[in-house]
Parts: C-alpha cells; sequence; structure tokens
C-alpha cells in the first residue's frame, strides 16, 4: 500500500520522480427520482432555479478542489473538465459523466469521481424538496488514459 509508511502512518505518495505525462480519467453516475421530478427539473420549474446549470458548475468546481477533500490526493493543475447532464426518461433521473484531463506526474481519477460525484450531490439538493425518493448510485470511474499504467476501460 502506497499510501502508509514502513510504520503504518498514512503519508501522500511521493511523485517526485515520476514523468509528467498527458493523463485523462472519465467518471459515471446516476441519480434517480419520480417522473414529476424529473419533469421539474426538465421544464424548469424548481423553486431553487436552473438545476442541470447549478449542478455543472457545482461538479467542475468540485473536479478543481478535489485535493482538498481527499486528504491524501495530490492538487494537480487540470487543464480540462467536461461534465455532462443527461435527463433519462428510462430511468427516471440523470446521467452524469465527467472527464478530467491534465498533464501531471499523477493521474485524474479522483477528480473526475469528485466532480460527478458533487453534480449528483447537487441535483440531489435543488430537488429534494420535491422528491423524498431520490437515489444516487452506478458513481465509478469508467475509462483511464496515460501514466505507467496506460491506458483502461470499464
Amino acid at each position: 500500500m502506497t499510501h502508509f509508511d514502513s510504520t503504518g502512518r498514512a503519508r501522500m505518495v511521493d511523485i517526485t520522480d515520476k514523468p509528467v505525462t498527458n493523463r485523462m480519467a472519465k467518471a459515471a453516475g446516476v441519480i434517480t427520482m419520480k417522473r414529476e421530478t424529473l419533469e421539474a427539473i426538465r421544464s424548469g420549474v424548481t423553486k431553487k432555479g436552473d438545476v442541470i446549470a447549478v449542478a455543472r458548475i457545482a461538479g467542475i468546481m468540485a473536479a478543481k478542489r478535489t485535493a482538498e477533500l481527499i486528504p491524501l490526493c495530490h492538487p494537480i493543475p487540470l487543464t480540462d473538465v467536461d461534465l455532462t447532464i443527461d435527463l433519462d426518461d428510462s430511468l427516471p433521473g440523470a446521467r452524469v459523466t465527467a472527464s478530467a484531463k491534465t498533464a501531471a506526474q499523477t493521474g485524474v481519477e479522483m477528480e473526475s469521481i469528485v466532480a460527478v460525484s458533487v453534480t449528483l450531490l447537487t441535483i440531489f439538493d435543488m430537488v429534494k424538496g420535491l422528491d423524498r425518493d431520490l437515489l444516487i448510485s452506478q458513481i465509478t470511474v469508467t475509462e483511464k488514459h496515460g501514466g505507467k499504467t496506460g491506458s483502461w476501460v470499464r
């Protein structure tokens, strides 16, 4: 386990000697809700405003603050965060995907998954007054590229 020293104490992984490479990671997650709640989001009639716009900005901002949220995560310069929120009648609910990119010594898996998580939490917060049955699920990293281990797709 690289996050522990020889005595078992938690530590940040030393990436000093790792090369800078282009890195990208994608994550996804889902929030399910009542059909009426989905329609309220779609039509823009929620009390708190434009749910999709607010949630998208929250997710992007969260990706940029990942190292402040995850104790041993390295602060890295993000070069791009792309976030998509697709309203899906078949759930009913929303599917959120995020990708994060950097040129750095460590990957951006945590940044992409934090972006998805905070986007879903923001949607939850903005419509919880309309729906007690909200369910956030299926949050996972779906793809990564770059670094020593190369590419991986779920």
